[in-house]
């Protein structure tokens, strides 16, 4: 029997990124636990067939095509969720794409666009989200960001870990800004969850899978599922009081020192 500080019941959840990874398994998290969807991704038929398989369990999903680097989508999206659901009471922003080059070969055009993906449209969503939960006194914001945002990978990632470290501070701007009106607002920094264009990139540079689990205690790379307890709980009352936390799900990752190892993994141990 599942306690009662986790149900979702009765509450409207916007999950962007929808179609698959932990956008995906966030939003079948949260209809398990009783809310209904809006579903958006870039991919429309990917997202349909999520809202298909959360029809299933009786709970109430509209799928939505939304680029989240356009607020101009990102507020048509809510237009929709005001005419068919009349209240917002959590919202999941996973979706958006990063980039990686050497950064003295970057074009700046190619930032811009990292950070009209990554923080411009969170930032977009959770205003739109703010606006409507400040009105109801109530409300729960759940922005995803990354390891990259608090320490550096490297390789390349210098972009997506400048617009992930802003997606960080947003959140506790807007936590500290939001929370004594009812509204939480708070970040989970993932570390390598492997989905498609993790595969692909391992494929192409098999030495990155132990340069990866060198880094996780645990082991093992994250699952998208993995997200669904966690997003539960933020969602939830459970975590009544938590707000402006930057959480990681990340096996361990932040934890071990850069030059550290551990038992069973792949640098040498003893």
């Amino acid at each position: 029997m599942s306690h009662p500080l986790f149900d979702l019941s009765g509450r409207v959840a916007l999950v962007s990124g929808a179609a698959s990874g932990m956008g995906k398994a966030m939003s079948l998290g949260f209809s398990e636990a009783g809310a209904d969807l809006v579903l958006i991704d870039i991919n429309l038929p990917g997202a349909e067939a999520t809202a298909h398989t959360i029809q299933k369990l009786g709970r109430r999903a509209i799928a939505l095509k939304c680029d989240v680097s356009s607020p101009e989508q990102i507020r048509g999206v809510f237009a929709t969720i005001d005419k068919e659901f009349g209240r917002i009471d959590v919202v999941g922003n996973v979706a958006g794409e990063g980039h990686i080059g050497r950064p003295e070969d970057i074009d700046l055009g190619v930032v811009e666009t990292v950070f009209r993906n990554l923080v411009v449209g969170r930032f977009c969503a959770c205003q739109e989200a703010g606006r409507r939960m400040l009105k109801q006194g109530r409300g729960s914001i759940i922005n995803i960001g990354s390891i990259g945002g608090v320490n550096s990978l490297g390789r390349g990632h210098t972009p997506y870990g400048m617009a992930m470290a802003a997606v960080i501070q947003m959140t506790r701007e807007l936590s500290t800004e939001w929370s004594g009106r009812g509204v939480r607002v708070n970040c989970i920094t993932p570390a390598q969850v492997m989905n498609k264009g993790l595969e692909s990139r391992i494929q192409a540079r098999p030495d990155l899978a132990s340069t990866f689990l060198g880094g996780i205690p645990m082991g093992r790379f994250g699952k998208p599922d993995d997200i669904k307890g966690l997003a539960i709980f933020l969602a939830s009352d459970a975590s009544s009081w938590v707000t402006g936390a930057i959480i990681p799900m990340d096996g361990g990752n932040l934890a071990l020192n850069a030059g550290g190892s551990y038992p069973g993994g792949p640098r040498v141990y003893g």
